[in-house]
Formats: structure tokens, sequence, C-alpha cells
């Protein structure tokens, strides 16, 4: 059997985005307004980054765990699951 790392898994997924469709939407205003910034580091897929101050989203490779959602305490990130036949495809495990 082979080990494959975190990484090599995913790897593997496929993504089929809509595109102009965002299943992530920040809203700003009140994101401004958190200092902890959880969101840069819970994400496992490493979605999250700090441009210029304001907290940006690549949704498209999103794994669909809602892990961001849940740990935003400000309730900034409105997440929601792609439409139907969109989104990850795992293809290990």
């Amino acid at each position: 059997m082979i080990k494959l790392t975190v990484v090599e898994k995913l790897a593997l997924n496929k993504f089929n985005v809509q595109e102009g469709m965002p299943h992530i939407k920040i809203e700003h205003e009140k994101c401004q307004k958190c200092f902890e910034r959880f969101c840069l580091y819970v994400c496992p897929a490493e979605l999250y980054s700090q441009q210029e101050g304001k907290i940006i989203v690549e949704w498209a490779g999103c794994l669909e765990c809602g892990t961001c959602m849940q740990t935003c305490q400000l309730g900034a990130i409105k997440w929601t699951y792609p439409q139907g036949g969109f989104g990850i495809i795992y293809r290990y495990g």
C-alpha cells in the first residue's frame, strides 16, 4: 500500500467550478472589526489570505468543510454548498 501525504491526497481531488458563482462570500464591513482573523489559519486548503488589509478567499479550491464559517466569530463569512453538480469531487478515500 502506497502512503500518500495530505498534500498528495488533496492533489487528486477534482473541482467543478461554476464561474462567477462563489459559494463563499465575505461581508468586509464585519470582517474589518475582527482582530483574530482565524480564517487565515483554520482553512485546511489554505484558501484565505490578507491583501492590503482585506481578507480574500480563493473559493474555487474549497473542500466544503465549513470550518471557516464555524470559526468566524462575527459571522462575516457566508458559506453555502455549491449548486448541484458543482464543487469538489473527492478522488481519494
